[in-house]
């Protein structure tokens, strides 16, 4: 739960689907990240009654016109694994000057309360694309995702420095501003 940790000063007790016994997936069939994150936000608070914390994240290449966007986890296809996905990306981009890799990490969390529009919370964190994986931190693009202002891939950082500067991170840290809200409203 990785939220968690990222909103560990909101005044909810934080529980997972699985802790309430929903085993249920909602399809991602929106064509944006805000659409699945909305979409499964407003489906699982419908299921469990309860305010509800959901996201939708991936990376996009500005020379690739956003790819891999919304299909980041399927992008060399659905059995794909990490390092397939980066070997994927990196062919992509193979003949395409290094000087236009820049990046994003993208986030959208949805927060739903039932029958209500989820209210729904960006964040980014801005890099560029590198040849050579580096680090064993982190999952999917992360080594490949270099933040050139700290000299590190997404996945040469600590747990910690990662919380405190990814697209996850911005998005949690407007979400629990909200979450922080809605609590006073539900004690009044």
């Amino acid at each position: 739960m990785e939220f968690a940790s990222l909103l560990a000063d909101w005044p909810f007790a934080t529980v997972s689907l699985e802790d309430i016994g929903i085993d249920t997936d909602v399809a991602e069939t929106g064509s944006t990240f805000a659409e699945n994150a909305a979409l499964k936000a407003a489906s699982y608070s419908s299921m469990c009654g309860m305010l509800t914390l959901a996201d939708d994240s991936g990376l996009e290449v500005d020379a690739l016109g956003g790819e891999p966007g919304v299909r980041s986890s399927r992008y060399a296809g659905p059995d794909a694994d990490d390092a397939q996905r980066i070997a994927f990306l990196l062919q992509r981009l193979n003949n395409i000057d290094k000087d236009e890799w820049s990046a994003r990490f993208r986030c959208v969390i949805a927060v739903a309360l039932p029958d209500e529009a989820p209210s729904l919370f960006n964040g980014e964190c801005r890099g560029r694309i590198i040849e050579e994986p580096r680090g064993d931190n982190g999952f999917g693009y992360d080594p490949v995702f270099l933040l050139p202002e700290l000299g590190k891939t997404m996945a040469e950082l600590s747990s910690e420095e990662k919380n405190r500067v990814s697209h996850r991170a911005r998005a949690a840290q407007k979400a629990s501003k909200a979450l922080k809200e809605i609590a006073g409203r539900v004690s009044e």
